[in-house]
C-alpha cells in the first residue's frame, strides 16, 4: 500500500498439474556450481537440442522444437542463462543419442556451452513420454536426467519442472516457475483482486466485490489472500480462501483497515488502522481477533512488513518530516530509521533472505524502486526510467522483484532481477494495474 494513498482511502490454488513422474538414475552433483548472486556472475552459456523420438509410432513431431524452444523461453525468464543459438550448433544429430558415449562434447565446448540440454519423446496424440537430460560439457557428464509421463496438455508443466530441476542443479535452489503474483485490476471506478503465473499465463479474477478492492498479501502457505475493500462502504480487511468462495472480513473498524504481512506461521498479520483517529500499526491474532498496537505516534504510520524471522519490523512513517521506511522490534519498540536519502520513501518489502529490504523512493519527481540493507547500509537504486515505478514485493527465492509502473497512459505489473536487470512485463492495462504481491511457492 503506496504510503501517499493513505488519506485517499479514508476518503473513500494455483494450478496444479498432476503427473507421474519416473525419476531415471539421477547423478546430480548436489553441489551449487556457480552464485549466481555474486557480482561477478556471468549467465549459464546453455544449448538445447530439438528432441528426438524414442519411437517411429510417435504422433506429433513438431513437438521436437516446440519441448526445445520452450524449456529456453523458461530459462531465459530467469535472466541466468544464455540459449545459444541452434544455428551454431556443430554435432551432427542424427548420429548422436542421449548418452554420454555417444555425444562429442568438444563440439559443443568449441562454440561457448557449458551445458547442455538433450532428451526425447514418446507420443500417441494424447499422452506423452519425455526424457530430459543435462550435461556437465565441460566435465563431459550427465548432471541430472529425468523422465515424466502424463497427458499431452501437460507438457508445459514438464518443461516448467525440468527447468526448475536445472536451477536446483546449478544453483541450489529450484526458482519460482510455479508461483504466483496477485495484483488490483481498476475497470472503471472499481478494482478487483487477479493472478498471473510467473511464465504470464492464466490470469485468473480472486474478488468480483464490485467495488475499490485494494492491497493483496498472501499467507504464507498461499492458501489465502488478504485484502481491503469498499464493498460495505468502508475499507475494510478481508481474507479468502485461493481454494474455494469462503470470505471472511476480520477488520471493519471507523477508518483504513489494511494488511500489511503474515507472520511466518500464519497465525498473525501485521495491519494499519486509524480506528483511533491515527494510522497506526497492530498485529491481529487470526484465531482470536485479538490486536496489539505497536506504535503510538502522533505521527502516520502505515506498511509494516515483516522480516522472514518475525524478529523485526519494517515501517513507513512521516515522524521525521517526510516519509521515510523505519524498523522496529517485533513487540514495537527499538524504533530505527532507515532511510536518510531522498525525501519520499515508501513501500517496504523484506526480502525472504533477510538482508535486504526493497522500497520505492522519489527522485526527481519520479518513483524508482531501491533495495537497501536491514542496517540502512548501501542503498542501490534499481530501475531508473523516467516513469513511476512502485510497490516492490520480493519472490520467495529472494532473487526478483515484481513492481508495478505508470507511464503513457498505460499501467503495467513488471518482474526483475534482484540487481534491476532482466526486466520483464507481466502485464498492462490502460484501466490500471498495482499493488502486485508475490505468492510463496504453492505445492
Amino acid at each position: 500500500m503506496n504510503y501517499r494513498n493513505i488519506r485517499c482511502f479514508i476518503k473513500i490454488v494455483a494450478l496444479m498439474v498432476t503427473l507421474s513422474v519416473l525419476c531415471l538414475p539421477d547423478h546430480a552433483l548436489g553441489k551449487v556450481y556457480i552464485d549466481i548472486d555474486s557480482p561477478a556472475f556471468q549467465k549459464f552459456p546453455i544449448a538445447i537440442v530439438d528432441f528426438g523420438k524414442t519411437s517411429q509410432q510417435s504422433y506429433q513431431t513438431e513437438l521436437s522444437g516446440w519441448f526445445s524452444d520452450t524449456l529456453g523461453k523458461y530459462l531465459e525468464m530467469t535472466g541466468f542463462f544464455n540459449i545459444i543459438n541452434k544455428k551454431a550448433f556443430l554435432e551432427d544429430q542424427k548420429q548422436a543419442g542421449l548418452t554420454v558415449g555417444s555425444i562429442r562434447f568438444a563440439d559443443w565446448a568449441v562454440i561457448g556451452a557449458e551445458y547442455l540440454v538433450k532428451g526425447a519423446f514418446q507420443s500417441n496424440g494424447k499422452e506423452v513420454t519425455v526424457e530430459f537430460h543435462l550435461f556437465d560439457v565441460i566435465k563431459g557428464e550427465v548432471i541430472i536426467a529425468k523422465q515424466y509421463s502424463g497427458k499431452i496438455e501437460d507438457k508445459t508443466e514438464m518443461v516448467r519442472r525440468f527447468a526448475g530441476e536445472i536451477l536446483l542443479a546449478l544453483t541450489g535452489d529450484e526458482g519460482v516457475f510455479g508461483t504466483k503474483i496477485a495484483f488490483v485490476l481498476k475497470k472503471g471506478q472499481n478494482s478487483d483482486i487477479y493472478t498471473i503465473n510467473f511464465d504470464r499465463t492464466e490470469i485468473l479474477r480472486i474478488t468480483n466485490f464490485q467495488s475499490l478492492t485494494l492491497s493483496p498479501r498472501w499467507s504464507p502457505d498461499g492458501k489465502l489472500i488478504a485484502f481491503t475493500s469498499y464493498r460495505n462502504g468502508n475499507p475494510d480487511l478481508y481474507i479468502k480462501s485461493m481454494n474455494g468462495a469462503k470470505i471472511d472480513k476480520i477488520a471493519n473498524f471507523d477508518g483504513i483497515n489494511l494488511a500489511g504481512s503474515w507472520s511466518r506461521d500464519g497465525r498473525k498479520l501485521l495491519l494499519t488502522l486509524s480506528k483511533d483517529g491515527n494510522e497506526e500499526i497492530y498485529t491481529m491474532d487470526l484465531a482470536s481477533r485479538r490486536l496489539e498496537r505497536l506504535t503510538r505516534n502522533f505521527a502516520i504510520d502505515v506498511s509494516p512488513a515483516w522480516s522472514p524471522d518475525n524478529k523485526s519490523i519494517a515501517f513507513v512513517s512521516n515522524r521525521s518530516g517526510s516519509p521515510q521506511i523505519f524498523t522496529m522490534s517485533a513487540d514495537g519498540n527499538d524504533v530505527k530509521r532507515l532511510t536518510y536519502d531522498g525525501n519520499y520513501n515508501t513501500s517496504p518489502s523484506w526480502s525472504p533472505r533477510g538482508s535486504r529490504i526493497a522500497y520505492e523512493g522519489r527522485v526527481n519527481g519520479r518513483f524508482q524502486i531501491f533495495s537497501i540493507n536491514e542496517d540502512g547500509s548501501n542503498p542501490l537504486q534499481l530501475t531508473f526510467d523516467n516513469v513511476d515505478h512502485e510497490s516492490p514485493s520480493w519472490s520467495p527465492d529472494g532473487r526478483y522483484l515484481v513492481f508495478s509502473t505508470r507511464s503513457g497512459g498505460k499501467q503495467r505489473i513488471c518482474v526483475m532481477n534482484a540487481n534491476g536487470s532482466n526486466v520483464r512485463v507481466l502485464y498492462e492495462n490502460v484501466s490500471g494495474c498495482m499493488s502486485p504481491s508475490w505468492s510463496p511457492r504453492i505445492k
